[in-house]
């Protein structure tokens, strides 16, 4: 059987400007600084923990007990926080 033609691609050049330039104004955006990744990393695990710790003994802890379901969003909010800084992490 006889071999088939190998095409050359093209190579590839970036288009003007999306090189991680901020809308056109020629900006490199930096990387975050290690205390945002710290803070974000401490804010998922303490929802996570938040949210553990009212299921395994959350009618032992008075201000658990006294807001009852709110403790679930009082995890979910540190939750939400932490993935809407992974979300802006660069």
């Amino acid at each position: 059987m006889p071999k088939s033609k190998v095409r050359k691609k093209p190579s590839y050049s970036a288009p003007v400007g999306a090189s991680g330039s901020l809308s056109g104004s020629g900006k490199q955006l930096k990387p975050s600084p290690t205390w945002y990744a710290v803070t974000m990393v401490a804010l998922l695990i303490v929802g996570l923990a938040y949210i553990v710790v009212y299921y395994m003994a959350g009618e032992h802890v008075p201000l658990m007990r006294d807001i009852g379901s709110w403790n679930f969003a009082v995890g979910f909010a540190f939750l939400m926080s932490g993935l809407i800084m992974a979300v802006r992490w660069r």
